[in-house]
């Protein structure tokens, strides 16, 4: 038993030093039982044991029976006390899957709940001891800042001077750009909010150049500046352009330029309070703080730090409180102001037929917009719970960490509430244009009428699907800001660079197949309306119209393609696929294969087009609607025909380039021939002297005598030259007139004639037939 202890101790000591887990004078000990486990001669002796058997070949053979032994006797059934036995005799854990399942979830709890233990007292003595933070204060730091005003008080005065004068200038113009932005397009009003930012943001550096050169020319010695003035321009650089990111979005002086759905009430508020936090931790931070560690202590300085860090938390605490219901109601309208809810009101009033009259309770309150139900609306009510939870958080991070974590921690706060507020801004435009619709100017309507009621059609949904990734990005971005995820880290991997790569690859082509199809569309448009340019003929519209269609689906195929192959499918099987599938289709729909082919055809040799008068076999009428596999025609009763092309033998087209009035006239053999050409030439002049016919015929009347002997009249031929389409009303107008000619001349149009037989009997008589004359009697 004592030589296989050695054995094992061997063993345990060469698997110490290949894997490292313990040392080897803990495996020995563990192993043999050994109390003295930390004997450096004991170490040395078994180390010398393990090389006299490693060299001895006998031993060597012995040692690797010895385990293979172990090994069997391991794979054998044991309970849990065994097993942790041995493991403990090995010096190791009793492997995971040796253990009952009650016995897991055991120790998995009881790793948990020692886990919160340690971190809730930890964290409990962290907050015991957040008062001290404030011990750094000495008392010499109000001394030291009111000398760095001194010193200061010439570049701040001038500097501030210098921006109030020019932030007056720029007043008048963002109002100016306001009062335009109230009457121009979408496209035009971001070009002007734009403009406004970049406008600010010039004010704010001409005013930082400006104390930059006071300070560096006119302030002491020529050429140089003081660290404690280069302190004071850059914070004043970082602070106001922080301060014109929130003016940018609030927006308090010009009310059409506002991308926050707010009144100007809530956004002069807003943009105070919100600039007054912003300069007191950036001057705070980047100006006092810097101060106090030169002058004082770094610890007065981090009290300094956590008590700017604990009056911003106090203030959004005492505005969260303060503004709990207005912020709850707006949030529960859509993020709608008052004064949009009494335009709607006012719009869908007007356009009922009759308004309903306002009852005396309800004068001057406007009708309370559609409150958000269910989760959204639970969230909305009680918004500035986890607002308040988040802000304590802050509060106690301020007070248990330094004041460099603390000022992270601000800066990831503001970092949340400014891309919020972006994310809440971008979603108001987004359903404002979502509930008002694109709305295109009048001469862009009257060019592609069409274009509008498309781009209503698809934007709403595409804006839609807009909201909700700007939406889970700005959870994404307020949870990465707060250190619950790591949005770099994940976006820096190769699944998150293949993910988002993805994703704006597909945006991508989706964006420019819309963009196309729209283009596309829009000129068909353009070239099928009568009013502007050339008006299109029968044969343009047709093709116009088959070619919008055709490209529309192969535009669908080759986007549906494109956005599979970013998607990481492997499109060469889908279209071999698609192939061999055609191929069959081709086979086994040989008529409809024929259909397309004939109309393909048809189309090019411009049969027929719509609203021609075609003859298609023994089926006649107006061509209603034309496709590439069949035609639509309108027959003389009504009756409407759906032709495959495949069907179609001939066409006859009756309205292509002109058509001819044929006239068979019919007259007594006893008739001169020259009379009735005459009288015929007569009747065409009487046809062409009236205008409405006139307009339509194309040429003389061509005579072409005599076209045969009837029964009992001579047809002679004639005809007009018409325009195409008119030949059938020319002809009956000319066949009335031709009437009253031959009428008045006398010449015969003779009709066939009966004999009147009334039959015998076989002796011969008949009945009686009787003849009334005019006066009645018989």
């Amino acid at each position: 038993m004592t030589f296989a202890k050695t054995w094992i101790a061997s063993l345990l000591i060469l698997a110490s030093l290949v894997l490292g887990p313990l040392s080897p004078t803990v495996a020995v000990a563990q192993a043999t039982g050994d109390a003295t486990e930390t004997d450096p001669d004991a170490a040395r002796g078994n180390l010398d044991l393990l090389l006299r058997v490693i060299e001895d070949d006998a031993s060597r053979a012995a040692l690797i029976d010895e385990l293979k032994a172990a090994q069997t006797t391991a794979e054998t059934p044991a309970d849990d006390q065994v097993v942790e036995t041995l493991a403990e005799a090995s010096g190791q854990s009793a492997p995971a899957e040796s253990l009952s399942l009650s016995r897991r979830i055991a120790e998995i709890t009881q790793a948990v709940a020692q886990d919160l233990a340690s971190g809730l007292s930890a964290g409990w003595e962290q907050i015991a001891r957040a008062p001290a933070v404030f011990d750094g204060f000495s008392g010499a730091e109000t001394g030291i800042l009111l000398e760095a005003l001194q010193q200061l008080g010439l570049i701040l005065v001038a500097t501030v001077a210098v921006f109030l004068l020019l932030r007056s200038i720029g007043k008048r113009i963002y109002g100016r750009m306001g009062a335009r932005a109230g009457e121009s397009g979408v496209i035009r009003t971001v070009g002007l909010f734009l403009a406004s930012g970049l406008i600010d943001a010039l004010i704010v550096v001409v005013a930082w150049a400006i104390g930059y050169a006071i300070a560096t020319f006119a302030l002491g010695n020529f050429g140089q500046i003081g660290i404690r003035q280069t302190l004071y321009l850059n914070a004043f650089l970082l602070v106001e352009l922080c301060k014109v990111a929130v003016r940018l979005i609030l927006s308090p002086s010009a009310h059409n330029l506002r991308p926050m759905p707010v009144s100007d009430g809530a956004a002069k508020y807003l943009s105070r309070r919100l600039n007054f936090m912003v300069g007191l931790v950036g001057y705070g931070q980047l100006l006092v703080v810097p101060i106090i560690n030169s002058n004082v202590s770094y610890s007065a300085g981090r009290a300094v730090s956590a008590l700017v860090a604990l009056i911003v938390v106090g203030i959004a605490i005492w505005l969260v409180l303060r503004n709990r219901k207005p912020v709850a109601d707006w949030l529960e309208r859509g993020g709608r102001t008052p004064e949009d809810v009494v335009q709607e009101t006012r719009l869908e009033q007007a356009e009922q037929p009759d308004p309903p009259q306002p009852d005396a309770r309800t004068i001057g309150t406007p009708d309370p917009a559609p409150r958000k139900r269910g989760a959204l609306g639970v969230l909305a009510r009680h918004w500035h719970w986890p607002a308040l939870l988040y802000l304590l958080v802050m509060l106690v991070l301020v007070l248990v960490q330094p004041g460099d974590v603390a000022f992270r921690s601000l800066m990831n706060s503001g970092q949340v509430l400014l891309v919020v507020i972006l994310g809440i801004a971008l979603s108001g435009a987004m359903t404002r244009v979502m509930v008002s619709g694109v709305q295109l100017p009048e001469r862009i309507n009257q060019r592609l009428p069409l274009l509008e009621r498309r781009l209503n059609t698809f934007v709403p949904k595409a804006l839609f699907v807009l909201r909700l990734v700007i939406f889970v990005a700005v959870v994404a971005f307020a949870l990465n800001a707060i250190n619950l995820i790591d949005l770099r880290g994940w976006m820096a991997s190769q699944i998150g660079v293949d993910l988002t790569g993805t994703l704006f690859s597909v945006a991508a082509v989706l964006v420019v197949a819309f963009g196309i199809w729209v283009a596309l569309t829009s000129w068909v448009d353009y070239r099928l309306n009568p009013e502007f340019g050339s008006v299109a003929t029968a044969r343009e519209k047709t093709l116009l119209s088959l070619m919008r269609n055709a490209a529309t689906i192969a535009l669908v195929l080759i986007t549906l393609m494109f956005v599979l192959s970013e998607i990481g499918l492997d499109i060469a099987p889908l279209l071999a696929s698609a192939g061999v599938l055609g191929l069959a289709i081709g086979f086994g729909a040989q008529k409809l294969v024929q259909d397309i082919i004939t109309g393909v055809f048809i189309q090019l040799e411009n049969a027929m087009n719509v609203g021609d008068v075609v003859a298609l076999g023994s089926t006649s009428g107006v061509v209603e609607r034309l496709t590439i596999r069949s035609v639509g025609l309108r027959d003389l009763t009504g009756a409407y025909h759906l032709i495959p092309f495949s069907s179609v033998d001939m066409v006859t087209n009756y309205v292509r380039e002109f058509g001819y009035a044929l006239c068979d006239m019919g007259v007594a053999y006893r008739e001169d021939i020259a009379d009735v050409k005459q009288a015929m030439l007569d009747a065409f002049d009487q046809l062409r002297s009236d205008p409405e016919q006139a307009a339509n015929i194309m040429g003389d009347l061509e005579w072409f005598g005599i076209n045969s002997f009837g029964d009992s009249a001579i047809v002679v031929r004639a005809r007009i030259k018409c325009l195409p389409g008119t030949h059938w009303g020319v002809g009956r107008a000319y066949n009335g007139v031709l009437k009253e000619v031959f009428d008045a001349r006398n010449i015969e149009i003779p009709f066939p004639h009966q004999t009147i037989y009334l039959g015998e009997a076989k002796d011969g008589t008949t009945q009686p037939f009787r003849i009334q004359s005019d006066e009645g009697a018989a």
